[in-house]
């Protein structure tokens, strides 16, 4: 398997994180490269040219985070990160949509910070931030429920939670979150966070 990503990815970093829990990093051929260069190769394999992109062993192109995590899941013997069925299982997929919409969020809002003089949008600004602190709230209130054999929606909500901290470091959340942040502490301590931090 082939899989294109960026180092500061946080949807590739869910995918390597997915791939560690599996035990199958050793089954990926991991290409970094820059989804904005001209000649992108990863634009011959996904039409929209984004990361990150897994190009099975079959020659089957998926994307999509959650669709590769679902892929890897399929193989070996190792616990499932996505419950088969189930309450557990609608959990998992919705704490991952609630942490892939937050990270939505934050990109959204700091693309826009980069926009020149003049283009920027506060309104649009502080609409992307009220939106990453209502899943904040959200997290915090549920932080209960990220506890239990590691899944795909604990997997993500980390992630995003890391983007925060890589990409906002300046506004730290927390002082106002502290159970999400005593489970992103012990969290962070696993193998798959720790040989996957990101950096530009």
């Amino acid at each position: 398997m082939k899989l294109y990503y960026t180092t500061n990815s946080p949807f590739a970093r869910k995918v390597l994180m997915a791939a560690i829990e599996r035990k199958l990093n050793g089954s990926i051929e991991r290409i970094i490269l820059s989804p904005w260069a001209e000649g992108n190769p990863v634009a011959e394999v996904n039409p929209a040219g984004k990361v990150p992109t897994l190009v099975t062993d079959d020659g089957l192109a998926l994307y999509d985070s959650p669709v590769i995590c679902e892929y890897l899941d399929s193989f070996g013997s190792q616990p499932r990160l996505f419950p088969p069925n189930g309450a557990m299982r609608w959990l998992a997929l919705r704490q991952n949509a609630l942490a892939d919409a937050m990270l939505d969020a934050m990109i959204a809002r700091r693309l826009e910070s980069r926009r020149p003089d003049g283009e920027r949008s506060k309104g649009w600004m502080e609409r992307q931030l009220t939106s990453v602190n209502r899943c904040l709230g959200a997290m915090e209130s549920e932080a209960e429920k990220l506890s239990g054999a590691v899944t795909i929606g604990q997997i993500a909500i980390f992630c995003a939670l890391a983007h925060l901290d890589f990409r906002f470091a300046d506004e730290p959340w927390k002082p106002q979150h502290p159970k999400l942040a005593k489970w992103f502490k012990d969290f962070s301590a696993r193998d798959s966070a720790q040989s996957t931090i990101p950096h530009d």
